[in-house]
């Protein structure tokens, strides 16, 4: 049983198992609306490399289990209960990444796949064990924010590197974990969290020439759509760090 159906056991309202598919598709609405996405049945299917189809059977399952809340003709939202859940979901997902990066030395661009295999099998119990034992960690090692077990949780407040300005430092805060090649190109340039950008120029139609530690590079539009963070202004690489 998933940590996420041990905390909704025996609760009247949730009229579906918490099956890895299940779990799935809820992190995905949770990913999409926190970046602002519509969480739309192609928007769903997209992320989670499945067929249009097979995502509006499951988001008719989602929502008839009182999961999510449908906005718009073909679009939802996570409900307060289904919201409970992806959070738990999330929380086990970045806490596990942060334990394989740390404690057994996996590189970053290895963890997310990884992750997601082992996320579905954690308890509450060894969830919060692998919390305490790394001194409840506020990020994961893509700069993710961890959800706490109670309270509240906001993934806000990172501005896509796309929309900086050409004058204007940027402090790297959080890295998509999507792609391990791309988060293998920036590791090679020393781009991560907590890395402090300078852009100067936009040679191509939404890529980004930066400086980082004296040195200048070319962004392609792959690498600064995967890049979020703070505008800091008036400041210059290296003299901010997160």
């Amino acid at each position: 049983m998933s940590t996420a159906s041990a905390l909704w056991e025996g609760d009247p309202c949730c009229a579906i198992d918490l099956t890895e598919p299940v779990e799935d598709y809820l992190k995905a609405i949770f990913a999409l609306t926190s970046e602002g996405l519509p969480a739309s049945t192609s928007g769903i299917a997209g992320h989670l490399g499945v067929t249009p189809s097979s995502a509006s059977t499951m988001v008719t399952r989602l929502r008839r289990a009182g999961l999510v809340d449908q906005v718009a003709w073909g679009q939802v939202h996570l409900s307060s209960h289904g919201m409970a859940h992806a959070r738990s979901i999330v929380r086990r997902h970045r806490l596990v990444e942060t334990f394989l990066h740390r404690q057994l030395g996996l590189g970053w661009d290895e963890i997310h796949r990884e992750a997601e295999v082992l996320e579905h099998g954690l308890s509450e119990r060894v969830t919060d064990l692998i919390d305490e034992l790394l001194g409840h960690p506020r990020r994961d090692p893509h700069g993710d924010p961890i959800p706490a077990k109670d309270g509240p949780h906001d993934e806000s407040g990172d501005e896509p590197l796309s929309a900086v300005p050409v004058g204007c430092s940027f402090v790297v805060g959080r890295v998509s974990d999507r792609d391990s090649g791309v988060l293998r190109r920036l590791e090679d340039l020393g781009v991560g969290p907590g890395s402090t950008l300078r852009v100067e120029g936009s040679p191509e139609r939404r890529g980004r020439t930066v400086r980082a530690d004296g040195s200048s590079a070319v962004l392609d539009d792959e690498l600064v759509d995967a890049i979020r963070g703070a505008v800091v202004s008036g400041t210059h690489p290296g003299e901010v760090r997160r």
